[in-house]
């Protein structure tokens, strides 16, 4: 790539020093910055352009002390200082989880400082991880001992702003030497959007640049397992906010309802959830989000996350949502989050969201991974715009519009809602026959059933298993399935019922490794009175034969889970006599071999009330798949 560096003036004192943004097809916006396009071969090039407001010069022989790299008087309150005990910091892990979710390295500064890099220094990482000795020999080689030299950002920051958070020149300068310095010693970081911000905090207090340099090193190099500090390319990216929409369909359903219904791409609204935590938020809230991030990864940000969701729905009406730009209005709302909600509250909210393990969510992000390597997606990916998968010019069903088939498809787990929906099965086109209709399923996983009654009720399920695994459990033909399963009601009212321990993940413990547990039970035939047809032998529930060596478990598998019934997990069964979906103390829905009539109440796995009238005559039936191609 062509880069021209410009060697002009020092910038004030105080500036900015944002990354230049790309202007298509203007050689000179507004601001100063342009872009021109020279064309290498066949492939046009970017050359950015630099004003000299954003021009910036790298002096090596200036290496402020800690605090030195702020710009004090950008900040909006100075920290308060208290005096606190001396060994504050060799407290066990579970006490140090505590007292930073409580705000307690905000008290001080000078503890603060420590606590950052004591913490860094505590995270497992690789054997060869670069430090602060490093950083100084390449810093003195890239940018020269006595010199002034100018050098272009990383590529793999392209397309990404660079926040300052009150860093003073200094600190700006400072800032993009570590950057460069990490595009120098881990070359297989391609796309990295969070980076800068994370920089950014930790210059705030570190003694120096080489100390900030080895500490995110230590983050960007963690190998603890089911752990995730910084997503170092696209592909992973982008399966992070795949993780976060589905975690925000499961645990928002309100906000992600209010989205959706007013979004024509979703997924590119949940994209910016990084964002929101590490651009978007003032200061004062990104640095308490830093302080339990460094102690907990990840989980911590799909947690807080979640919270900004769930106080922006509080905030909003559909009213107020119609006709605006919904991405634009999260960012406006995080932006000026302290109207709203004062931190504390905001970080209370989001420890008490219930989610499941560290490493149930690390399953759901490698399955999310998956499916965007069979999307084309690679690790060495530049980045690409996602488009909803229903084309609602060209979808056409007998039973559901093309907006409800929107509204149904935003509840599926992102990674399959990337693919177009794919008719499998029709009444009206295959005929009522179970038989028919379970050779025209399998071998596709997961389908969406829907099903329309005679009085005009429409209905159905999400079922996350192949149908031929019916035929795995023998005679008895057992349940299975997994978590992710739902079923739903689209008219009178859409309406979707997850597993009940989505809702409710306490109630479930994990699973220990050793742990044995008897077979799932059997079900009952479909429309029978006694919906379980199980006996007591057991209060554990059942789970299929362990998977093949080097396959990943899926995600809410039910053998993760210690459940305390067996009727928790009764996804769905299919026999010869027809075909049932969810069940304990009722049937969310079950139909006879003809695919003529059917049965819906109340079940446990679900806990949904019936999805129409009790008792009901199917006027039309189809199974929809997820057209991988």
């Amino acid at each position: 790539m062509l880069q021209v560096g410009l060697s002009l003036p020092r910038a004030p004192r105080g500036a900015a020093g944002s990354f230049p943004t790309e202007l298509d097809g203007d050689s000179g916006g507004g601001d100063g910055t342009g872009t021109v396009q020279a064309v290498l071969g066949s492939s046009p090039v970017a050359i950015v352009i630099t004003p000299e407001a954003d021009t910036w010069h790298i002096d090596s022989s200036s290496c402020p002390g800690c605090g030195q790299f702020v710009d004090w008087d950008r900040l909006p309150d100075a920290e308060p200082q208290a005096d606190l005990p001396g060994d504050i910091l060799s407290r066990p892990p579970k006490e140090l989880k505590k007292l930073a979710r409580e705000g307690c390295w905000a008290a001080s500064r000078t503890l603060r400082a420590a606590a950052y890099h004591q913490l860094s220094q505590r995270v497992a990482c690789r054997l060869v991880t670069p430090d602060a000795h490093v950083y100084r020999d390449v810093a003195g080689r890239l940018f020269g001992r006595h010199s002034v030299s100018s050098h272009p950002l990383p590529e793999f920051l392209s397309g990404c702003s660079l926040p300052t958070y009150c860093l003073n020149m200094a600190g700006v300068t400072a800032l993009k030497k570590i950057l460069i310095c990490i595009g120098n010693l881990f070359p297989d970081i391609t796309y990295s959007p969070v980076l800068p911000s994370l920089v950014a905090l930790l210059l705030h207090y570190s003694e120096d640049e080489a100390q900030c340099f080895e500490n995110i090193s230590r983050l960007i190099a963690s190998n603890a397992p089911n752990t995730i500090y910084v997503d170092q390319s696209f592909l992973a990216h982008q399966a992070s906010c795949m993780t976060f929409g589905d975690l925000a369909n499961k645990h928002c359903p309100a906000a992600h309802k209010l989205i959706a219904s007013t979004s024509e791409n979703v997924f590119e609204v949940y994209s910016q959830w990084l964002s929101w935590l590490f651009h978007d938020l003032p200061f004062s809230y990104a640095i308490r989000v830093f302080d339990v991030f460094l102690l907990e990864g990840q989980k911590v940000l799909y947690r807080i996350a979640l919270a900004l969701l769930k106080q922006y729905r509080l905030s909003v009406t559909l009213a107020e949502q119609e006709g605006t730009d919904a991405k634009a209005e999260l960012q406006a709302f995080v932006q000026n989050i302290s109207e709203h909600v004062p931190v504390d509250k905001l970080l209370d909210r989001a420890f008490g969201i219930r989610l499941f393990s560290r490493k149930e969510i690390w399953l759901l992000q490698m399955a999310n991974r998956k499916a965007l390597m069979e999307r084309g997606i690679t690790m060495v990916q530049s980045r690409q715009s996602f488009h909803l998968a229903v084309d609602i010019q060209n979808f056409s069903s007998s039973i559901v519009s093309a907006q409800e088939m929107r509204i149904i498809w935003s509840w599926i787990p992102e990674r399959f809602s990337l693919f177009p929906p794919l008719l499998l099965f029709s009444t009206s086109e295959d005929g009522c026959s179970l038989q028919r209709f379970y050779s025209c399923c399998e071998g596709y996983e997961p389908t969406v059933l829907l099903l329309q009654t005679a009085e005009g009720e429409v209905c159905g399920a999400f079922l996350s298993s192949d149908w031929s695994e019916r035929k795995k459990s023998g005679v008895t033909s057992g349940f299975f399935g997994t978590g992710e399963c739902f079923v739903f009601t689209v008219r009178p009212e859409m309406e979707r019922y997850e597993w009940v321990f989505i809702k409710k993940p306490e109630l479930a413990k994990a699973v220990p490794r050793s742990r044995q547990r008897s077979p799932s039970p059997a079900p009952a035939s479909p429309l029978s009175s006694s919906p379980d047809g199980c006996g007591a032998s057991s209060n554990r529930l059942a789970v299929p034969a362990p998977q093949r060596k080097g396959r990943l478990s899926p995600f809410l598998a039910i053998r993760h889970f210690l459940l305390p019934s067996k009727t928790a997990s009764m996804f769905m069964s299919g026999s010869r006599e027809g075909i049932i979906i969810g069940g304990g103390g009722g049937q969310a829905l079950s139909l006879d071999a003809n695919l003529l009539w059917g049965r819906t109440e109340h079940c446990e796995t679900f806990d949904n009330p019936p999805l129409c009238q009790e008792n009901f005559k199917v006027q039309l039936l189809e199974v929809w798949a997820f057209q991988n191609t």
